[in-house]
Protein backbone atom coordinates (compact mmCIF):
# COMPACT_ATOMS: atom_id res chain seq x y z
CA UNK A 1 0.00 0.00 0.00
CA UNK A 2 2.75 2.46 -1.63
CA UNK A 3 2.19 6.03 -2.18
CA UNK A 4 3.38 8.45 -4.84
CA UNK A 5 3.23 10.91 -2.53
CA UNK A 6 3.33 10.31 0.95
CA UNK A 7 3.77 14.48 2.20
CA UNK A 8 1.25 15.24 0.00
CA UNK A 9 -0.92 12.05 1.38
CA UNK A 10 -0.39 13.81 4.64
CA UNK A 11 -0.91 17.40 3.89
CA UNK A 12 -4.81 16.63 2.56
CA UNK A 13 -5.68 14.37 4.84
CA UNK A 14 -4.84 16.72 7.61
CA UNK A 15 -6.53 19.91 5.55
CA UNK A 16 -9.77 17.79 4.99
CA UNK A 17 -10.05 17.53 9.16
CA UNK A 18 -10.22 21.04 9.58
CA UNK A 19 -13.37 22.78 10.66
CA UNK A 20 -13.27 26.22 8.33
CA UNK A 21 -15.69 27.93 10.44
CA UNK A 22 -12.59 28.02 13.24
CA UNK A 23 -10.82 30.41 10.42
CA UNK A 24 -11.45 33.95 9.51
CA UNK A 25 -11.74 33.11 6.04
CA UNK A 26 -14.10 34.81 2.98
CA UNK A 27 -17.09 33.10 2.31
CA UNK A 28 -16.25 30.70 -0.62
CA UNK A 29 -19.46 29.75 -0.60
CA UNK A 30 -21.05 26.32 -0.17
CA UNK A 31 -18.39 23.58 0.30
CA UNK A 32 -18.54 19.88 -1.29
CA UNK A 33 -16.00 18.57 0.78
CA UNK A 34 -15.15 18.65 4.28
CA UNK A 35 -12.33 20.56 5.30
CA UNK A 36 -10.37 23.16 4.32
CA UNK A 37 -9.60 24.21 0.58
CA UNK A 38 -6.61 23.92 -0.87
CA UNK A 39 -5.99 27.86 -1.56
CA UNK A 40 -7.72 28.57 1.99
CA UNK A 41 -4.20 26.79 3.56
CA UNK A 42 -2.41 28.58 0.98
CA UNK A 43 -3.89 31.83 1.80
CA UNK A 44 -3.22 31.19 5.98
CA UNK A 45 0.29 29.50 4.88
CA UNK A 46 1.33 32.44 2.95
CA UNK A 47 2.15 30.45 -0.27
CA UNK A 48 0.75 30.69 -3.63
CA UNK A 49 -1.99 28.14 -4.23
CA UNK A 50 -0.11 26.55 -7.35
CA UNK A 51 2.92 26.01 -5.17
CA UNK A 52 0.79 24.42 -2.39
CA UNK A 53 -0.96 21.77 -5.19
CA UNK A 54 2.29 20.89 -6.41
CA UNK A 55 2.90 19.88 -2.50
CA UNK A 56 -0.54 17.56 -2.08
CA UNK A 57 0.02 16.61 -5.94
CA UNK A 58 3.97 15.40 -4.92
CA UNK A 59 5.41 16.99 -7.56
CA UNK A 60 7.38 19.93 -5.28
CA UNK A 61 8.46 17.66 -2.62
CA UNK A 62 10.75 19.67 -1.21
CA UNK A 63 9.10 22.67 1.07
CA UNK A 64 11.39 25.05 3.25
CA UNK A 65 11.75 24.99 6.67
CA UNK A 66 9.59 28.41 7.05
CA UNK A 67 6.81 26.39 4.85
CA UNK A 68 6.64 23.91 6.90
CA UNK A 69 6.60 25.97 9.54
CA UNK A 70 3.82 27.66 8.25
CA UNK A 71 1.89 24.82 7.24
CA UNK A 72 2.23 23.19 10.69
CA UNK A 73 0.67 26.15 12.06
CA UNK A 74 -2.37 26.18 9.58
CA UNK A 75 -3.25 22.54 9.79
CA UNK A 76 -2.79 22.94 13.68
CA UNK A 77 -0.33 20.11 14.31
CA UNK A 78 1.39 19.39 17.46
CA UNK A 79 5.04 19.07 17.89
CA UNK A 80 5.09 14.94 17.10
CA UNK A 81 3.06 15.65 14.18
CA UNK A 82 5.26 18.44 12.67
CA UNK A 83 8.22 16.55 13.15
CA UNK A 84 6.36 14.01 11.15
CA UNK A 85 5.72 16.47 8.47
CA UNK A 86 9.54 17.53 8.38
CA UNK A 87 10.44 13.98 8.24
CA UNK A 88 8.15 13.10 5.02
CA UNK A 89 9.46 16.47 3.55
CA UNK A 90 13.04 15.47 4.25
CA UNK A 91 13.16 11.72 4.02
CA UNK A 92 16.72 9.86 5.46
CA UNK A 93 17.98 7.04 4.21
CA UNK A 94 16.43 3.68 4.88
CA UNK A 95 17.03 2.35 7.89
CA UNK A 96 19.17 -0.24 8.27
CA UNK A 97 19.32 -3.46 9.71
CA UNK A 98 15.60 -4.38 9.20
CA UNK A 99 16.59 -8.28 9.01
CA UNK A 100 17.54 -7.59 13.28
CA UNK A 101 14.47 -5.64 14.02
CA UNK A 102 12.90 -9.58 15.25
CA UNK A 103 16.26 -10.14 17.21
CA UNK A 104 16.00 -9.43 21.13
CA UNK A 105 19.34 -9.29 22.70
CA UNK A 106 20.01 -12.00 25.40
CA UNK A 107 20.38 -9.70 27.86
CA UNK A 108 17.47 -7.79 27.14
CA UNK A 109 15.56 -10.96 27.36
CA UNK A 110 16.91 -12.18 30.76
CA UNK A 111 15.75 -8.73 31.92
CA UNK A 112 12.07 -9.08 30.69
CA UNK A 113 11.90 -12.60 31.69
CA UNK A 114 13.21 -12.03 35.17
CA UNK A 115 10.56 -9.47 35.91
CA UNK A 116 8.44 -10.59 38.07
CA UNK A 117 6.21 -8.55 39.98
CA UNK A 118 5.41 -6.38 36.46
CA UNK A 119 4.38 -7.12 33.49
CA UNK A 120 7.25 -6.61 31.17
CA UNK A 121 7.22 -6.86 27.25
CA UNK A 122 9.55 -6.03 23.62
CA UNK A 123 7.82 -5.02 20.68
CA UNK A 124 9.16 -4.26 16.92
CA UNK A 125 8.31 -1.15 14.94
CA UNK A 126 5.26 -3.00 13.24
CA UNK A 127 3.95 -4.02 16.96
CA UNK A 128 4.61 -7.67 16.41
CA UNK A 129 5.39 -9.23 20.26
CA UNK A 130 9.05 -10.20 20.52
CA UNK A 131 9.64 -11.24 24.35
CA UNK A 132 6.65 -11.39 27.25
CA UNK A 133 7.06 -12.04 30.50
CA UNK A 134 4.68 -14.56 32.15
CA UNK A 135 3.04 -11.66 33.81
CA UNK A 136 2.47 -9.57 30.77
CA UNK A 137 0.33 -12.43 28.99
CA UNK A 138 -1.64 -13.14 32.14
CA UNK A 139 -2.44 -9.52 31.64
CA UNK A 140 -2.85 -9.79 27.91
CA UNK A 141 -3.45 -12.67 25.88
CA UNK A 142 -1.59 -10.64 23.01
CA UNK A 143 1.57 -10.22 25.13
CA UNK A 144 3.15 -13.26 23.70
CA UNK A 145 5.55 -13.87 21.01
CA UNK A 146 4.21 -13.95 17.81
CA UNK A 147 1.90 -11.84 17.93
CA UNK A 148 0.68 -8.74 16.46
CA UNK A 149 -0.86 -5.82 18.52
CA UNK A 150 -2.80 -4.35 15.83
CA UNK A 151 -3.96 -7.91 14.52
CA UNK A 152 -5.30 -8.55 18.07
CA UNK A 153 -6.80 -5.22 18.62
CA UNK A 154 -9.08 -5.12 15.24
CA UNK A 155 -9.45 -8.74 14.05
CA UNK A 156 -9.63 -10.79 17.45
CA UNK A 157 -13.60 -10.53 18.30
CA UNK A 158 -12.57 -11.19 21.80
CA UNK A 159 -10.02 -8.12 21.89
CA UNK A 160 -13.11 -5.41 22.86
CA UNK A 161 -13.46 -8.01 25.73
CA UNK A 162 -9.42 -7.45 26.88
CA UNK A 163 -9.27 -3.51 26.52
CA UNK A 164 -12.62 -1.74 28.09
CA UNK A 165 -11.40 1.47 26.03
CA UNK A 166 -11.12 -0.18 22.58
CA UNK A 167 -11.13 3.04 20.87
CA UNK A 168 -8.22 4.68 22.81
CA UNK A 169 -6.18 1.51 22.67
CA UNK A 170 -7.04 1.14 18.71
CA UNK A 171 -6.47 4.90 17.89
CA UNK A 172 -3.40 5.07 19.59
CA UNK A 173 -1.90 1.72 17.89
CA UNK A 174 -2.50 3.18 14.59
CA UNK A 175 -0.71 6.58 15.90
CA UNK A 176 1.70 5.07 17.19
CA UNK A 177 2.35 2.62 13.84
CA UNK A 178 2.83 5.33 12.07
CA UNK A 179 5.34 7.70 14.88
CA UNK A 180 7.32 4.72 14.73
CA UNK A 181 8.28 4.32 11.00
CA UNK A 182 8.60 7.83 10.05
CA UNK A 183 9.00 8.15 6.48
CA UNK A 184 9.32 4.75 5.80
CA UNK A 185 6.15 4.55 3.84
CA UNK A 186 8.03 2.41 1.44
CA UNK A 187 8.87 -0.38 3.69
CA UNK A 188 7.40 -3.49 1.83
CA UNK A 189 6.74 -5.05 5.04
CA UNK A 190 5.05 -2.30 6.83
CA UNK A 191 2.85 -1.82 3.50
CA UNK A 192 1.76 -5.42 3.78
CA UNK A 193 0.95 -5.32 7.50
CA UNK A 194 -1.24 -1.73 6.31
CA UNK A 195 -2.93 -3.24 3.53
CA UNK A 196 -3.85 -6.45 5.52
CA UNK A 197 -5.65 -4.32 8.68
CA UNK A 198 -7.15 -1.88 5.49
CA UNK A 199 -8.79 -5.10 4.00
CA UNK A 200 -10.23 -6.73 7.05
CA UNK A 201 -10.83 -4.07 9.06
CA UNK A 202 -12.89 -0.77 8.15
CA UNK A 203 -12.03 0.27 11.38
CA UNK A 204 -8.38 0.25 10.72
CA UNK A 205 -8.40 1.67 7.64
CA UNK A 206 -10.56 4.54 9.14
CA UNK A 207 -8.03 5.30 11.45
CA UNK A 208 -4.55 4.94 8.97
CA UNK A 209 -6.22 7.45 6.93
CA UNK A 210 -6.60 9.98 9.61
CA UNK A 211 -2.82 10.47 9.87
CA UNK A 212 -2.38 10.55 13.72
CA UNK A 213 1.01 10.38 14.53
CA UNK A 214 1.57 9.88 18.17
CA UNK A 215 3.61 8.16 20.47
CA UNK A 216 2.89 7.23 23.99
CA UNK A 217 5.74 6.99 26.51
CA UNK A 218 3.91 6.91 29.34
CA UNK A 219 0.19 6.73 31.07
CA UNK A 220 -2.10 4.07 31.91
CA UNK A 221 -4.15 1.56 30.59
CA UNK A 222 -7.20 -0.70 31.44
CA UNK A 223 -7.26 -4.66 30.57
CA UNK A 224 -9.89 -7.39 31.78
CA UNK A 225 -8.11 -10.03 32.86
CA UNK A 226 -9.28 -13.86 33.68
CA UNK A 227 -10.05 -14.22 37.25
CA UNK A 228 -9.30 -10.78 38.80
CA UNK A 229 -11.45 -8.24 36.72
CA UNK A 230 -10.52 -5.18 34.79
CA UNK A 231 -6.87 -3.73 36.10
CA UNK A 232 -5.54 -0.55 35.88
CA UNK A 233 -2.23 -0.46 35.22
CA UNK A 234 0.70 2.60 35.09
CA UNK A 235 2.86 1.91 31.82
CA UNK A 236 6.41 3.58 31.03
CA UNK A 237 7.85 2.61 27.08
CA UNK A 238 11.27 2.90 26.51
CA UNK A 239 13.10 2.70 23.64
CA UNK A 240 16.03 0.09 23.27
CA UNK A 241 18.79 2.08 22.11
CA UNK A 242 20.61 -0.75 20.51
CA UNK A 243 17.87 -2.09 18.09
CA UNK A 244 16.01 -1.39 15.10
CA UNK A 245 12.70 0.02 16.17
CA UNK A 246 12.37 -2.06 19.42
CA UNK A 247 10.60 -0.82 22.04
CA UNK A 248 10.58 -2.28 26.17
CA UNK A 249 7.28 -1.82 27.82
CA UNK A 250 6.77 -2.26 31.69
CA UNK A 251 3.50 -2.42 33.62
CA UNK A 252 2.63 -1.90 36.85
CA UNK A 253 -0.32 -0.80 39.52
CA UNK A 254 -0.02 2.14 41.81
CA UNK A 255 0.62 1.08 45.13
CA UNK A 256 -1.99 0.84 47.54
CA UNK A 257 -4.79 0.72 45.03
CA UNK A 258 -7.27 -1.89 44.79
CA UNK A 259 -5.44 -2.37 40.96
CA UNK A 260 -2.23 -3.09 43.21
CA UNK A 261 -3.81 -6.03 45.17
CA UNK A 262 -5.45 -7.64 41.84
CA UNK A 263 -2.23 -6.85 39.86
CA UNK A 264 -0.17 -8.88 42.97
CA UNK A 265 -2.62 -11.84 42.95
CA UNK A 266 -2.62 -11.93 39.24
CA UNK A 267 1.34 -12.52 39.20
CA UNK A 268 1.06 -14.56 42.03
CA UNK A 269 -0.60 -17.15 39.40
CA UNK A 270 2.25 -17.49 36.97
CA UNK A 271 4.94 -17.96 39.47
Amino acid sequence: MTSISPLGDFLRARRQRLDPAEFELPDGGPRRKSGLRRREVAFLAGVSTPYYARLEQGVDRSPSPAVLAALGRVLRLDAEAVAHLHSLASPGPPPVGHEHADVVSADLERLVTGFEDRAAVVINRYRDVLVANAVAGALNPAFRPGENLLEHAFLDPHARLVYPDWDEIAEGGVAGLRAMNGDNVSDPRLAELVARLSAASPAFRAMWERYDVRNRNAGHKRYRTVGHGVITVQFQALTVNASDGQTLFVFSARPGTPDADAFRSLAGTVR
